[in-house]
């Protein structure tokens, strides 16, 4: 993306680095997270970033061997900020001091949780629009803290345990916070950062519809006249992925979707549907329900159930994949925090595309190259790019749905009945979030057939059926989540239409568990 005014965000380790390139992301600014590690002279060079920011970390400068910057960052004559240890080790390679706490072995003090800085000296313009009520809250996360600043640079905001809260040598346009703008917990943290972008020259040129122009020419350049399969599941991603790169080379791209009879109800003919009759793309259906259904037959252990729909995946997209004659690339829709883990601080457990996509074990044993054309982008800037490329608001906001289907919706063992009830109250659940205006509220919906049966009575007769429980949560990235809040007359009407439509369920339950200690799914 050369074209783009570029921000560097140089990565120490912290936590909450993706949140800063999210910050930067929302004001319409091209950044890109990369580990110290890879930061060096020539990369900086042809990085050639517009501004730098340093991430925090959990490591101490004061250790010799402490993770750095090059010195060459302080000399290509942009804006730099420094947060939390980022401002630490600014403000040591630049001739200030840093005090260990506790936790390094030092006697400083430490300092976690909200704190309120308030401000030093003459106006910032960094700090302008902040400090409305005399003082800023704000988050600290930090064992060591600066003891001394480096020549040239001056307090512009303190608070109890961080005397050098705010600093900046304004000359030299270098910032340093010991705070976490970047987290919900420094309420006003984004003006900063507006502040931060303005300061360093950025036009807010990072839009879909300019991402839209610049992947289709990268797309046309990486392909030439070759051909392209794309795995398509019917998700955000594989959909956005698909059109986008339709959109550049037509047919030249072929899609296969496989119908694993494991999908909710009428969910294979909505995908199939929509990308033949909207979009034209030569999209093989792959109807291999009696094959995933035969082997998944009485099997209960979960690991089991992951191993047999991962293998017969690929042995199916393969033998499909292999028909399409001139095929040398396979288009999958990684995303850019994919991206960012492969590549992570620490050198990450994953180095190569998450075991969830459902295609990643096979561009090696086929052959294929990758296009990628999604891995610049966050989650929600996919749905932006799908809303540019035209597609459907019910594709764009669909909830995520997991590789293995509805296999581990169904604890125990898998039986065609089973799965035919819960396709059924699955829709009738979501179809109550619907109708009640909860749907966008919500990160993931979907009902779980219980292993067990129990006693009911409707009418005048005894029934023995199987119970189900509901499951809805909250999440910004699904590593963590909340239940969702139904009031108790949803659930209860809820409940009410399931055991009447839905045959061989007679009793409703709703998962009020979080994550941690539970995971969203159930198996």
């Amino acid at each position: 993306m050369t074209q783009h005014d570029r921000l560097l965000i140089i990565d120490f380790g912290s936590q909450v680095t993706q949140l800063i390139a999210r910050r930067l992301r929302e004001l319409n600014v091209y950044c890109e997270i990369h580990p110290y590690q890879n930061v060096t002279d020539a990369f900086l060079a042809e990085f050639a970033p517009k501004a730098v920011i340093f991430s925090g970390g959990p490591d101490t400068v004061t250790r010799k061997d402490a993770p750095r910057p090059p010195v060459s960052v302080y000399e290509l004559g942009v804006p730099v900020l420094g947060i939390c240890y980022g401002q630490q080790v600014m403000m040591q390679q630049l001739g200030g001091q840093v005090e260990g706490g506790k936790i390094s072995g030092g006697g400083g003090t430490a300092e976690f949780g909200r704190a309120f800085v308030t401000p030093a000296g003459q106006p910032l313009a960094l700090l302008e629009g902040l400090f409305a009520d005399g003082r800023e809250q704000v988050w600290m996360s930090h064992g060591d803290h600066v003891s001394k600043i480096a020549p040239g640079f001056e307090v512009f905001g303190t608070s109890p345990n961080a005397p050098f809260a705010i600093t900046a040598d304004t000359n030299r346009n270098f910032y340093a916070v010991q705070f976490h703008p970047e987290v919900h917990h420094t309420p006003n943290g984004k003006i900063l950062y507006e502040n931060f972008v303005r300061l360093a020259g950025f036009t807010g040129d990072w839009t879909m519809g300019a991402y839209r122009d610049d992947a289709i020419a990268k797309i046309r350049e990486q392909v030439g006249d070759k051909k392209v399969i794309c795995g398509l599941s019917g998700g955000v991603d594989s959909s956005v992925a698909a059109v986008l790169i339709h959109e550049a080379i037509g047919d030249q791209l072929t899609c296969v979707f496989v119908d694993h009879g494991l999908l909710r109800q009428n969910e294979a003919e909505e995908v199939v549907s929509m990308f033949r009759d909207n979009y034209n793309i030569p999209l093989i259906h792959a109807d291999e329900k009696e094959l995933f259904l035969g082997e998944l037959d009485g099997v209960s252990d979960p690991e089991t159930k992951r191993k047999i729909i991962g293998r017969l995946f690929i042995d199916v997209f393969q033998k499909h994949a292999n028909a399409i004659e001139g095929a040398e690339f396979l288009a999958q829709g990684t995303l850019y925090p994919d991206v960012i883990e492969s590549v992570s601080f620490s050198g990450g457990p994953s180095v190569t595309i998450k075991s969830h996509h459902n295609v990643g074990g096979l561009p090696e044993k086929m052959g294929l190259k990758l296009v990628e054309p999604l891995r610049e982008l966050f989650k929600d800037e996919v749905r932006a790019l799908g809303r540019e490329l035209g597609l459907p608001d019910n594709f764009i906001g669909r909830h995520p749905f997991p590789g293995p289907g509805l296999a581990i919706r169904c604890p125990g063992e898998i039986t065609r009945e089973k799965l035919e009830i819960l396709r059924k109250a699955d829709a009738v659940y979501i179809d109550q979030i619907r109708k009640h205006g909860l749907y966008d509220d919500i990160w993931q919906a979907f009902v779980a057939i219980l292993p067990v049966r129990t006693v009911g009575v409707m009418g005048d007769g005894r029934t023995y059926d199987y119970a189900c429980a509901l499951r809805a949560v909250t999440s910004v990235d699904g590593m963590t989540a909340d239940y969702f809040p139904f009031s108790h007359e949803f659930l209860g009407e809820t409940a009410t239409r399931i055991i009447n439509e839905v045959q061989g369920i007679n009793r409703v339950t709703y998962d009020i568990t979080s994550k941690p200690p539970g995971t969203i799914e159930w198996e």
